[in-house]
């Protein structure tokens, strides 16, 4: 080999190696990730939830800061009367409240005088009922009269009730934000409240267990009772528990009570016409109770009869015929 050669060589062998690159920053963990991406989607479903709660609470007023105000105002005190038989009398217009169903029945103040002469029920009961919610809902539903299956239920009314309460109750868990989401655009369109914004699992749980306190916390509690709901029962039975424990105004509980205390009739009997004016009464029952003011009772109907062709259960033939449907209803006082 000679010197030259050996030179370049040696000069390969002794090549400075290029200068050490800083390492790469550690990569967050993927759970940390998907923890911060939960948390984040978790105060979006917060922001979205109280913005459309306020939007609706506005548009249920003529005075919408006046109406939010009293949303954070103490109650006014009255003076009640109990009916501990549950028991309304067909000639009065208002709710009676029976202390068994806790949260079922009954307006706001009888339930805030019951619940101080009996204290709430505290946190480990709170979390047992979540926990064994079905054998507390079983021990609700077994003290309601008149309990009607859905198949004495007609589909129309079923489907009414579907439509203008919850028209994902199918496809969501108990808790349906994209249903709140849709709820507020329909009503901000339309100008008042023609959509609920909690689905139906949401209302049982609140008819059978909570009291009338407007608290995130309350709203947390009935989310939780409904999503445990749905784990323990099936959609059909659900659906059934609510119309039996629904108030459809002028002191009617229940589907049963309902239709023979508007129609003098079986439930199976009720027309699509009947069925949109009862599944239009639970959103505001001392409003469009027909026996209030008819008026708004044939407005909220020709509603819930709009909501069901969107919602493909009636054709338009049908819906016409539902609306032109002549209502009768039995005499107050028979």
């Amino acid at each position: 080999m000679s010197e030259q050669d050996q030179q370049f060589q040696d000069d390969q062998q002794y090549q400075p190696s290029p200068p050490m690159q800083p390492p790469p920053p550690p990569k967050r963990k993927r759970s940390f990730r998907v923890i911060i991406k939960i948390l984040k989607i978790i105060l979006a479903l917060i922001i979205v939830f109280w913005a459309s709660f306020f939007i609706t609470l506005a548009l249920n007023s003529s005075d919408p800061v006046e109406k939010i105000s009293s949303y954070f105002s103490e109650p006014e005190k009255t003076d009640v009367t109990f009916d501990l038989e549950n028991k309304p009398a067909e000639k009065k217009s208002e709710s009676v409240y029976n202390p068994e169903l806790s949260g079922a029945y009954g307006n706001a103040q009888e339930k805030e005088d019951h619940l101080k002469k009996n204290p709430a029920v505290d946190f480990s009961d709170k979390a047992a009922r979540i926990f064994d919610v079905e054998n507390a809902v079983n021990a609700k539903i077994k003290i309601v009269s008149h309990y009607t299956l859905l198949k004495d239920v007609p589909r129309a009314m079923r489907q009414a009730v579907i439509a203008v309460e919850d028209t994902r109750f199918y496809s969501h868990s108990g808790f349906d934000i994209s249903g709140i989401a849709r709820a507020t655009v329909n009503n901000v369109e339309s100008g008042e409240i023609q959509e609920g914004a909690s689905t139906i699992t949401q209302q049982l749980a609140k008819n059978l267990f909570l009291t009338p306190e407007k608290t995130f916390s309350r709203k947390i509690e009935e989310v939780l009772l409904a999503v445990s709901i749905e784990r323990n029962f099936q959609k059909d039975k659900i659906l059934e528990m609510y119309l039996n424990t629904i108030y459809f105004g002028s002191g009617f509980y229940g589907i049963y009570d309902a239709a023979q205390g508007y129609f003098d009739k079986e439930p199976k009997d009720l027309t699509v016409a009947e069925s949109a004016m009862l599944a239009g009464i639970p959103n505001a029952p001392s409003v469009y109770s027909p026996y209030v003011n008819f008026s708004l009772a044939k407005k909220r109907q020709l509603v819930v009869i709009d909501a069901m062709i969107r919602a493909h259960f009636l054709s338009e033939r049908e819906a016409e015929n539902a609306r032109v449907e002549e209502i009768i209803l039995r005499p107050v006082y028979q």
